[in-house]
């Protein structure tokens, strides 16, 4: 899936930097570090904004992410997706209907594996990999699994957010300002 010609996917950390999405033509971003009381007006304030926002699930304080979680979630806040490290969140979105986002760190061969194996477990709709700076990481995982790929963490540079996407990223998830502004400004030229 594209999102509308999309590259970057805003992480927002703070209302503050949702507020500064919305001046820009991201119509797609990812929602961190929430606390669980602001859940229902947040994402009612991006739907009336007509923002389809990803929830990463295990950043949100005073929730636990796990599937009673996540069928919370999926309930009364209905996220466009979901974004966590856990099988079970994944599984559960996915029969919810809410779109699923596997995040997987790669660190080493041995943590490729196992990555690789709880994808074909959990059959996610997208994989977040970090860090994303790897471009040869990324061609690999997207040609095991045959997934969507967001590459995330570390990516600080035109460059970088470049050679990820020509190893097949679909998107990239920031949070870095700096890359908001220059892809914007590359959306509105389209």
């Amino acid at each position: 899936m594209s999102f509308e010609g999309q590259s970057i996917l805003p992480a927002v950390r703070s209302m503050k930097d949702f507020d500064k999405m919305l001046k820009t033509s991201f119509q797609y971003g990812v929602f961190l570090d929430l606390h669980v009381g602001m859940l229902k007006s947040v994402f009612d304030y991006a739907k009336k904004e007509k923002r389809n926002m990803f929830l990463h699930l295990d950043l949100i304080h005073g929730l636990s992410s796990d599937e009673y979680a996540t069928e919370y979630i999926c309930q009364e806040i209905k996220p466009y997706g979901i974004i966590s490290t856990k099988g079970s969140v994944i599984k559960k979105a996915r029969q919810r209907g809410i779109y699923a986002t596997q995040r997987i760190f790669v660190i080493d061969s041995s943590a490729m594996k196992r990555s690789i194996e709880l994808i074909h477990k959990t059959d996610p709709d997208y994989i977040e990999v970090l860090p994303g700076v790897v471009p040869k990481i990324i061609r690999e995982i997207g040609e095991k699994t045959g997934k969507p790929i967001f590459a995330g963490g570390l990516i600080d540079t035109v460059e970088e957010v470049e050679a990820s996407l020509e190893a097949g990223a679909t998107a990239i998830t920031t949070s870095n300002l700096d890359l908001w502004k220059y892809y914007d400004r590359k959306n509105l030229n389209n």
